[in-house]
């Protein structure tokens, strides 16, 4: 047999070693017999390399646990290790080849690379290949969260917040804002702990926690808004140089163009920062933080300084008790004078978490770097935003009018306010609300502050720049891991990388072109706030997959950070939603409209991937307590549903009875297609092991919703007990045997008919109902489809081994039947040939072969011969087919027997029964004749039929007779002709009212008649099914319920 595709190992054999084959641990120090070696066995250790390590010292196959057996791929240049296959373990090994060299040969263990293997090294010894540059804690997570999260809100808003708010409330804010973060650097550090992390950062975490469809959404605009962030933070640089130029009288041009060119100028640089690779960049990231570390510490000095004159009129008098109690409580102003006006202000200033994450494929140990480096650089943060709110609280008034001439004087009134007690009378511009500067009104207020006001805006320069930097990295990597992905067409272009580094130029370039576009716009206030929540979806989704992760119990979520709860988590993901909402309220419909676009997208597209999501986790555990759930639940009549066993062998080969099946079973119950494998299990394990992912692509693509099950057996009938026993879970077992007609049946070897009629008799002792169909042209399209297209023959061996031996495509079991014409057979299980070619992509490749039931009936019939009462599966089928969309125009008709005296009565009466089923069967017809005698040249047609099957008893002694029931039990005794005469009769009776009645039908269904099993041979039964439905144009479908009721007419 074919051997299993081998994992793609190097060229250099001499560069993999692997684990050993349990052969000979099972076989001890004994050699095995030569030639011995099972070929059909998968094997993928084939190459010549003896460098495998010896375990233990011993000569085995089998080897200790190493890392390079679970990892993915290794680097250029490194050692492939391979693990041994269950077939290399567990299979004799052939004489000569390497591993049976290697178990058996005499050498001292000495010989051996005892488990190391040469390096691909230079001719100095060293590797080729430079390493990329990678980053530790603190310079690629720590400093970079930091810096983007720091901006000029820290700047010029927070002291006008604090003042607005007080200082109480402003660290609520703070806190509150900090918790979100907080708790999504906690979800952050789960997920990027529970596993390898690779380059994508946000978009990798979505994406491979909850799958491609909402990772590639939020991958896809997480991207654009760091873009487009570039700008913003870019904008507010320009508009402070803009300010500078301004105050010392000279602008470039006017207001708007000079942001526009300085901004072009400003990016471009940062640009060229970026392309110089991240070394340079993070080289850059550096410097922006120590210029703000100086600002702050400068800042902090300034409120220690004693107060000058002019800062004093400003509204500055150092730390002051009063001062501070003061500023304890809110002073609401303005039209955004409130707890969550101020909140929505100050929240953008507390994102920027994930610029660590961004980059992650930069990082030397991204599961350490990333929680440690975020948390951190949120909780240094965090302390500065607390520190700045307080001291700044303490020192400065609200109101000040920053005239030097506002000092208190006696007799000039009465004096309002705190600055009063310090020799200032800020009393006039308070009351008329006019003053300049204060807390309230001067956002430069940390300027003023400040022992040195130009490193104050050398820090407005550095929390900028460092913003739009990082951003600007961070655009660049998200999208090139969505562009690798190929989620969207036509992006895959940007994914291309460069340099030891594997540098995204091209989605740099993309990301700069997005930013100047925005610069050139000069106006953000209306896309702020959409990027704002652009950046909070990612937050909640970050959120809702760790918690997701966790809810699902999956064995795969093993986070090595334990410091994280999933109902915090999902408190986290809620939160973050609600302040979308408090934040701007049309920029959060927008942001969750493109989101809910982009996820619709993908999932129409259904990529090919498989990343083993939460989301998949999440379906299986609802499945799984859905199906225990229906363990409790009785069954009930109502809840019914026809649950189908298929046996179509290969389902490519029956296309017809898959497409009827799938078409009354789509999305209302179950249904599996059964395939036996019949030969040795050695022989066909591994076709067992090929064939069932194929088959299963073969009928997505078809988009036929079944399961597909195979089974190894040495005959049909044996296999096809196992499926009725062993397939379905607890109340989602199938209670339908769905089957073809065997049209060969008088030509192939009796022993295959009595194996087909006793599939029958087993599908009743189990309780199943039987339904078998039949095409006039046939089921089986394996002959049309041409052996070429087969996924599993070989064009070249199987044609000359097929016309050198005949027809193989036997169903017979374990008996050996000489090649009988089967052309037309619908019951074929194939005998392959001892070593095909299995290709199993060839089934998902090859042309769908269109059929009936995919066709627009229109407004023919579909005509039930309701003969006998089943339990009502004989009418609820075609009700069901009824429901489709194809079928929705026909006409149902309902045949029934009766007698011509009574016409009248019986007609009403199962009207009556039809209309209490609510079926909508109000056609009925009653056939009188069903009891007269057929035509004679129809009944001699029968009795031709089977004469080659008669035992013809009557001119035989008893003992030849009692030897040919022992040996020929499909053959027909005289008795059994006459005892059966009336029942075969009406079968050729039946046939003849089928072709008066329904010759034009698009569908035919009748009560399929039953054979008392020991007492009518295989050979009458199969007469009266082919008698029953020869000669008809239409698909003719036989069923038979279990005589158990599957309609009622009432409601409880």
């Amino acid at each position: 047999m074919a051997e299993l595709p081998a994992p793609e190992t190097p060229g250099n054999p001499t560069l993999c070693s692997g684990r050993f084959t349990i052969s000979t641990l099972l076989g001890g120090e004994e050699s095995p017999p030569p030639a011995a070696y099972d070929s059909s066995q998968p094997s993928h250790l084939t190459h010549g390399s003896t460098l495998y390590m010896r375990t233990f010292g011993y000569n085995t196959i089998d080897v200790v646990p190493t890392y390079e057996h679970y990892a993915n791929s290794a680097l250029p240049g490194e050692p492939c290790k391979v693990r041994p296959t269950l077939a290399d373990l567990h299979s004799f090994l052939k004489e000569g080849s390497h591993l049976h060299a290697l178990a058996f040969d005499s050498r001292p263990s000495g010989d051996m690379t005892d488990g190391l293997v040469e390096d691909d090294a230079g001719p100095n010894g060293k590797k080729d290949l430079e390493e990329p540059v990678r980053f530790g804690w603190v310079k690629g997570v720590m400093i970079r969260c930091m810096l983007n999260i720091w901006g000029v809100i820290l700047y010029l808003r927070l002291p006008w917040i604090t003042a607005q708010a007080g200082i109480v409330l402003t660290w609520i804010i703070i806190l509150l804002s900090v918790m979100v973060t907080s708790i999504t650097g906690l979800s952050i550090s789960a997920i990027s702990t529970n596993g390898k992390v690779k380059s994508g950062g946000t978009y990798f975490l979505i994406s491979r926690s909850l799958g491609p469809e909402l990772g590639g959404s939020i991958g896809l605009i997480f991207a654009f808004a760091n873009a487009v962030a570039v700008a913003m933070h870019t904008v507010g640089f320009a508009e402070t140089v803009r300010d500078l130029l301004q105050e010392y009288g000279t602008p470039i041009v006017d207001s708007t163009n000079d942001i526009r060119i300085i901004g072009v100028v400003t990016v471009t640089v940062l640009l060229a920062i970026s392309l110089a690779g991240m070394e340079w960049e993070s080289k850059a990231q550096v410097l922006f933080f120590l210029i703000i570390m100086v600002s702050f510490a400068n800042y902090l000095v300034g409120t220690l300084i004693p107060p000058s004159e002019d800062k004093a009129s400003k509204g500055f008098f150092s730390y002051r008790g009063d001062i501070f109690v003061q500023n304890l409580v809110p002073d609401w102003r303005t039209t955004d004078g409130s707890f969550f006006g101020m909140f929505s202000i100050f929240f953008p200033s507390a994102t920027g978490i994930l610029a660590g994450a961004n980059i992650s494929g930069d990082l030397k140990d991204p599961e350490v770097a990333i929680p440690k480096g975020t948390l951190m650089a949120i909780f240094w943060t965090t302390l500065s935003y607390l520190v700045i709110s307080a001291t700044i609280g303490s020192c400065v008034v609200r109101d000040a009018s920053g005239d030097l001439n506002d000092t208190v004087t006696p007799g000039m009134g009465a004096c309002e306010g705190l600055a009063c007690g310090y020799g200032w009378n800020f009393t006039e511009c308070s009351q008329r609300q006019s003053c300049r500067y204060g807390l309230m009104n001067y956002y430069q207020s940390m300027s003023m502050v400040s022992g040195f006001a130009p490193l104050i805006t050398a820090g407005i320069f550095g929390a900028t720049l460092s913003s739009a930097l990082a951003c600007l990295v961070s655009a660049a990597k998200v999208f090139q891991c969505l562009c690798e992905d190929q989620l969207y067409p036509l992006i895959d272009f940007f994914g291309k990388g460069y340099g030891k580094n594997k540098e995204p130029v091209r989605s740099y370039l993309l990301a700069y072109a997005i930013a100047v576009a925005f610069i050139i716009i000069a106006e953000l206030n209306t896309i702020a706030p959409i990027i704002s929540n652009f950046f909070l979806c990612s937050y909640a989704l970050i959120n809702f997959s760790c918690f997701h992760a966790s809810i699902t119990n999956s064995p795969g979520w093993r986070p090595s950070f334990q410091y994280y709860s999933k109902w915090a988590a999902l408190f986290g993901a809620v939160v973050s939603v609600v302040i979308m909402f408090l934040l701007t309220w049309w920029a959060a419909l927008v942001a969750i409209g493109v989101v809910l676009f982009l996820l619709l997208y993908v999932l129409y597209k259904k990529p090919e991937v498989n990343w083993g999501s939460s989301v998949q986790a999440s379906s299986y555990n609802l499945a799984l307590s859905h199906s225990v759930g229906l363990n409790e639940v009785e069954d009930h009549i109502k809840n019914y549903r026809p649950q189908c066993l298929v046996l179509t062998g290969p389902p490519n080969f029956r296309p017809a009875l898959l497409d009827f099946v799938g078409t009354f079973t789509r999305n209302l119950s179950l249904m599996v297609c059964g395939h036996v494998l019949i030969g040795p299990r050695k022989q066909r394990m591994p076709e067992l092991r090929l064939i069932a992912n194929g088959h299963t692509k073969w009928l997505n693509k078809r988009k036929i919703k079944a399961f597909y099950s195979d089974v190894i057996a040495e005959d049909l009938r044996s296999g096809v007990q196992i499926l009725m026993q062993a397939t379905g879970l607890g109340r989602m077992k199938p209670n339908i045997l769905v089957l073809g007609f065997k049209k060969n049946w008088q030509s192939a070897h009796p022993a295959t008919v009595e194996d087909y009629i006793g599939i029958l008799h087993d599908a009743f002792d189990f309780n199943y109902g039987v339904c078998v169909m039949r095409m006039r042209e046939g089921l089986n399209v394996s002959e049309v489809m041409q052996v070429h297209i087969s996924p599993v023959f070989d064009p070249a061996e199987d044609g000359k081994e097929a016309r050198a031996n005949g027809a193989r495509h036997s169903v017979s079991g374990t008996r050996q039947s000489p090649p009988y014409p089967e052309a037309q057979c619908t019951i074929i299980w194939l005998v392959l040939p001892s070593s095909p070619t299995v290709d199993p992509e060839a089934l998902v490749r090859e042309e769908q072969a269109s059929t009936i039931f995919q066709a627009e009936q229109g407004k023919k019939t579909i005509d039930i011969y309701w003969l006998f009462d089943d339990g009502g599966l004989t009418l609820l089928i075609p009700y069901l087919l009824g429901r489709r969309k194809r079928w929705s125009k026909c006409r149902v008709r309902v045949f029934v027997g009766g007698q011509i005296n009574r016409m009248d009565q019986e007609r009403k009466a199962i009207i009556s029964l039809l209309s209490k089923f609510r079926l909508g069967f109000h056609e009925v017809h009653v056939l009188p004749d069903i009891n007269q005698k057929p035509r004679a040249e129809h009944t001699k047609r029968f009795e031709d039929m089977i004469a080659p099957f008669r035992l013809n008893d009557g001119f035989k002694d008893e003992a030849t007779v009692s030897e040919l029931r022992r040996d020929c039990p499909w053959k027909i005794s005289d008795e059994e002709i006459n005892k059966n005469r009336i029942k075969s009769l009406r079968q050729v009776r039946l046939n003849e009212i089928l072709l008066d009645y329904s010759r034009d039908a698009a569908l035919i269904v009748i009560t399929l008649p039953i054979g008392r099993k020991g007492k009518c041979p295989s050979s009458l039964y199969m007469a009266w099914l082919e008698t029953l439905s020869q000669d008809l144009r239409p698909p003719v479908i036989l069923i038979r319920g279990n005589q158990e009721n599957v309609l009622t007419f009432y409601c409880q």
